[in-house]
């Protein structure tokens, strides 16, 4: 697409002198590339600076990097305004389906031909009655030529939308781009006149109709269906002859076309030696035409003389790249709505994907009942103007182009105009509004909220997270363990193990999305990913549901496993209460910083017949947090005993602890050891030395939270509580030892 690249004409607006990093050789001029690694920068010495975004540096760029590298990152107004330009942008768009090209090389005459002859009965050889060989051939070449003028229009609608869409987003562009839209506004007319040679309007007319007919009495005590079988057989074989009729016949342009296909689902289904099938046949036919025949009374009592205007609106486009397909916009309308288009068009506003049709009444009626295809309609009102709504614009300070303090409020047009740049990717955003304060989101949920009328703005995208900071973190978690090493950590028993915890904690959580990456670019995606969804207060508001194809978008499993951590590897034996079973008893150490640590479950209401399984269980699929899954703390693991876990994944999953988290995990259970030791055998004499428990006793009676100078929490009395105790505990039994 290197017609589609950068040129010094184009006007650039308020990113005019933006500046941009470059890549060149010494000398006046030089040529500028994106990246270092052009093939076309063949120098041993590279210069890298900053040079301002303006008419002569675009003469100087590149054509490779500017086919296939980007200027400015994609989540900023820059990168998005280039993107939006070159490619299959705006650039492109403006020199496409403005006149024919060699493969829209037909003549009016030749269409005009065509259509008459779809139009027209087929002929058939005087002997057997069979179609015409050279009739057969040619209406065949009929219909490749209406499906060719049929895809052009619809090309051409869908150019002259991207176009006028991005133009609503870069108002400057707007009169140096007229000429072009003006020559496609011409072609895309010429084009609709031409496929609308090809719809038959009364067909259109009857296909309302039969929209509108209410199911007749079917016949299923005739003698001429016995041979589908027995009475409820044949209701029900004509109950589904009916629906099937009615929806294909309402959805087409001609119904009588559809009768054939309608026909042979009840008989190609028998035998054609069956006794009775050739009666079968007529009667079949003959009541499908009868349905045929109400429709058609029913639109020439109508009539095509009185119209109405309606106002449409089609759905907005929806790449769709795990299925390999579009949806949304002239790809959702079934082939009535298609024909409807075509003929009774009056004015379009293909940027905002909003039409004005001009249509008989009983079309009318079908399309304000919503009985269409179209995501809206509703009726125009000549005496009452719409009210135009001002353009959007995208220009520097929506995203991260200005300081923060300079950024301008979020529109779902600039969500969707980031969406097209990242290749839709659902990313991960901190954003920030007066109601709510901070918080991170992803960028489908903000699109939701900003469409409600959410006042805010983006402080950074996951991607817009400062090199300087998470290069350093990638590097410090270290390359995927080599082959034949596990990437699962191994579990530690041993409370005074350095690693002793370490499963639940944020370094491991890390390790562990990073390990689980496929490669070294998702590797980097997915820490970014992980860095930011840190910052979320609920889990859940992470969950964007899934794609086509049941994948993720947003939030990878790998990420998923480097905020929470399984059940198995939590153990709050040391704050449970003391009891009578020594083996079992805990130390009623309080859960201090840990009491408010998240669990999510699939399910905590014991009053369900299901047992509740973790996110990462394989009978949830093993798809991470929804946004209808359970929030506990893990104080309510210890205050409620009637839940019913999974045995198989112990039914939670908790949020990973942080550093101070980890290490009053770490000295709990370290406490608990040394409360067993005293509470084991009090009668025989200690298994550990004295002393070295009594060292241990004042390591702990001094712990405090990493970074603070005092610990006053309202715990912290309960745990130095507990020392006390088994520092008099300890002196007892070495006196008595």
């Amino acid at each position: 697409m290197l017609d589609s690249a950068l040129t010094a004409d184009v006007p650039l607006g308020p990113f005019a002198g933006k500046p941009i990093t470059v890549h060149s050789v010494t000398g006046k001029n030089a040529k500028f590339h994106a990246t270092r690694s052009c093939s076309m920068l063949r120098a041993r010495e590279v210069v890298t600076t900053e040079v301002p975004l303006n008419a002569e540096t675009i003469r100087r760029m590149c054509a490779q990097c500017d086919r296939w590298s980007a200027w400015a990152r994609p989540g900023t107004g820059l990168g998005i305004f280039l993107r939006a330009l070159g490619g299959a942008g705006l650039l492109y768009q403006l020199r496409t389906y403005t006149g024919p090209d060699q493969d829209e090389d037909w003549a009016d005459d030749e269409v005009r031909a065509a259509a008459a002859l779809l139009r027209s009965v087929p002929e058939t050889d005087a002997e057997d009655e069979e179609p015409n060989e050279e009739d057969t051939q040619a209406r065949e070449n009929a219909e490749h030529l209406r499906d060719r003028v049929r895809e052009a229009w619809s090309g051409a609608a869908k150019s002259l939308h991207m176009a006028e869409a991005a133009l609503s987003m870069y108002d400057w562009l707007s009169e140096w781009a007229q000429p072009a839209l003006a020559a496609k506004r011409q072609y895309l007319e010429t084009l609709r006149t031409q496929a609308a040679l090809f719809v038959p309007e009364s067909g259109l007319l009857e296909a309302a109709a039969v929209d509108s007919l209410e199911k007749p009495e079917l016949p299923a005590d005739a003698p001429a269906f016995a041979a589908i079988g027995n009475r409820t057989e044949v209701a029900k074989a004509l109950e589904s002859l009916w629906s099937d009729w009615h929806r294909r016949a309402a959805g087409s342009c001609d119904p009588a076309d559809e009768r054939r296909r309608v026909v042979y689902g009840i008989t190609g289904r028998l035998r054609s030696n069956r006794k009775g099938y050739d009666r079968l046949c007529s009667a079949v036919d003959e009541l499908v035409a009868s349905w045929e025949g109400l429709a058609r009374a029913a639109a020439e009592d109508a009539g095509a003389e009185r119209t109405r205007q309606v106002t449409v609106r089609l759905a907005e486009t929806v790449d769709d790249s795990s299925a390999g397909y579009e949806r949304g916009f002239l790809a959702d309308l079934n082939e009535w709505s298609t024909g409807v288009l075509v003929t009774y068009l009056a004015d379009a506003d293909w940027g905002r994907r909003t039409l004005t049709l001009n249509v008989p009444l009983l079309v009318a009626d079908r399309l304000l009942a919503s009985r269409s295809s179209f995501a809206e309609c509703g009726l125009r009102r000549p005496d009452r103007a719409e009210p135009r709504k001002p353009a959007v614009r995208l220009a520097p300070g929506v995203f991260d182009d200005t300081p923060v303090f300079d950024r301008l409020p979020i529109h779902p047009d600039h969500l969707r105009a980031l969406n097209a740049a990242s290749a839709g990717e659902d990313e991960l955003c901190l954003v920030f509004s007066p109601g709510a304060g901070p918080e991170v989101l992803p960028l489908s949920t903000l699109g939701t909220r900003a469409a409600a009328g959410w006042n805010g703005t983006v402080i950074a995208l996951a991607s817009d997270l400062p090199e300087s900071v998470i290069g350093p973190w990638i590097e410090e978690i270290g390359p995927r363990p080599t082959d034949g090493e596990s990437i699962w950590p191994t579990a530690v028993h041993d409370p005074y193990d350095p690693r002793f915890g370490a499963d639940l904690g944020h370094a491991d959580g890390a390790r562990m999305t990073a390990r689980l990456g496929y490669d070294d670019r998702f590797k980097q995606y997915d820490l970014r990913c992980l860095a930011m969804a840190r910052g979320a207060g609920d889990l859940r508001t992470l969950d964007t549901g899934h794609d086509r194809e049941g994948r993720r978008r947003t939030v990878s499993s790998p990420v998923w496993h480097g905020l929470l951590a399984g059940a198995e590897h939590l153990d709050l034996q040391p704050f449970r209460a003391p009891g009578t079973d020594r083996w079992r008893d805990g130390s009623g150490i309080p859960l201090g910083v840990l009491a408010d640590v998240q669990v999510y479950t699939t399910d905590a209401d014991p009053g369900w017949q299901r047992k509740g399984h973790s996110p990462f269980c394989q009978h949830a699929r093993e798809r991470g947090v929804e946004k209808d899954d359970d929030l506990l703390r893990v104080a309510d693991l210890l205050a409620r005993s009637d839940f019913d876990w999974c045995s198989k994944c112990h039914g939670y999953a908790i949020r990973r602890f942080t550093d101070t988290q980890l290490s009053y995990y770490r000295a709990a259970h370290q406490l608990h050891d040394i409360t067993e030791e005293l509470r084991r055998d009090p009668d025989k004499p200690l298994r550990t030395d004295g002393e070295f428990l009594a060292e241990r006793l004042t390591g702990l009676a001094g712990w405090q939270p990493e970074g603070e100078d005092y610990w006053n929490a309202p715990e912290s009395w309960r745990w130095h509580e507990i020392v006390r105790e088994l520092r008099t505990c300890l002196a007892t039994r070495r006196r008595t030892s």
